[in-house]
């Protein structure tokens, strides 16, 4: 018999498979993983407190930051709040090109993490088309906002500027193109037998699990539960679309990296109706103070982000600035139920589960 000791072994805060400075420390027998232990902090950056001394528009390019993959959901769920607690209606042409930069975005996300996510499994190849088709869609964020990454675009009560002279027809080109690449990824990595093998029936959890973990977004779908916010309590103009919930019912790793490669489907189905229904003129802000100070009281509103829930509750005191601000972020929420996945594991199946929950650390540390 082969006798092993149990030995602790960090893995990051500098790695590369942690997908930013997380660090997770692993008590192991031999192969087998007995306990793991999320050590988070690394990247904290106080967005919260430090909004409280901030004017309402000037939390905005923060909330970039803290989801740096997917900014432009971050930056719709302030001004949501701040338009809830205020009562402004924003413009219908405002609202058509905050989903088309939010589905973009979304689009994005999940494009980055599908070719990370193979490269976790030993596969380059996969990356390089993720980021060609990541940077086309990046291309057209920067030229409606005037940045590649983090956006600063949303602004309560509308948006900054209004879409550059045809732009909706360049978007309207990118998506059958989009589509198709989409179904080459299926034939290229999804058909694959090893990289099924690796996903299959690893990091299970089940729909009561979900739950009490408050575990949203894919990661909540690929147990067979039907929830989507952009369905079923939709904000802005989402009730306008056709589309559907993506749902997996083995709550395993496949069933996580299936939902996402489906939504990014649905992005572009929505993305498609936005253009044909984009208003031909009207305005991209709503009449607001130009220095907002919503009224005494709170306020908490949600959104779908890439990675499930996020919500902004404010507490205003009918000042300037917030009297306090708190997001709630995703990737945090998910990422709690990590430890009891990887207990009794195998450690060669330890990145594949951490890859699949996707997690942005900026999101986690907040």
């Amino acid at each position: 018999m082969l006798r092993t000791e149990e030995m602790l072994l960090n893995v990051g805060p500098q790695h590369p498979s942690t997908h930013g400075v997380f660090r997770l420390v692993l008590k192991i027998d031999g192969e087998i993983i007995k306990e793991a232990k999320p050590v988070i902090g690394y990247l904290h950056r106080g967005t919260e407190k430090l909004a409280e001394d901030l004017q309402y528009t000037q939390i905005i390019p923060y909330t970039d930051r803290m989801d740096y993959v997917s900014a432009m959901t971050n930056n719709y769920v302030i001004c949501h709040a701040v338009e809830t607690m205020m009562d402004i209606k924003v413009p219908e042409r405002a609202e058509y090109l905050r989903v088309l930069a939010m589905e973009l975005g979304r689009y994005c996300s999940h494009m980055l993490w599908w070719g990370t996510f193979l490269l976790d499994f030993g596969a380059t190849t996969p990356l390089l088309y993720a980021f060609r088709e990541r940077e086309m869609a990046l291309n057209l964020l920067n030229e409606l906002s005037g940045a590649r990454i983090t956006f600063n675009y949303m602004r309560v009560g509308g948006v900054k500027w209004d879409a550059p002279e045809g732009w909706i027809e360049k978007v309207k080109e990118f998506v059958p193109y989009a589509r198709e690449q989409l179904k080459g990824y299926s034939e290229f990595a999804s058909g694959n037998e090893i990289f099924q093998s690796r996903m299959k029936g690893i990091g299970k959890f089940s729909k009561e699990d979900a739950l009490n973990y408050s575990i949203s977004g894919p990661s909540l779908r690929s147990t067979g539960v039907k929830w989507d916010l952009r369905k079923n309590e939709p904000y802005s103009i989402y009730d306008r679309f056709d589309f559907d919930i993506v749902t997996q019912e083995a709550g395993d790793v496949w069933s996580r990296y299936l939902v996402r490669l489906g939504e990014v489907e649905q992005s572009l189905r929505i993305i498609e109706q936005a253009c044909e229904q984009f208003p031909s003129e009207g305005d991209i802000m709503a009449k607001v103070p130009k220095i907002i100070k919503p009224p005494k009281g709170e306020a908490f509103v949600r959104i779908e982000s890439p990675r499930g829930e996020i919500g902004c509750y404010i507490a205003s005191e009918g000042k300037k600035e917030p009297y306090r601000l708190k997001f709630r972020r995703p990737s945090f929420y998910n990422l709690q139920i990590l430890p009891k996945l990887l207990e009794g594991e195998s450690i060669s199946n330890l990145i594949a589960i951490l890859g699949a929950v996707d997690i942005i650390l900026g999101e986690v540390d907040g």
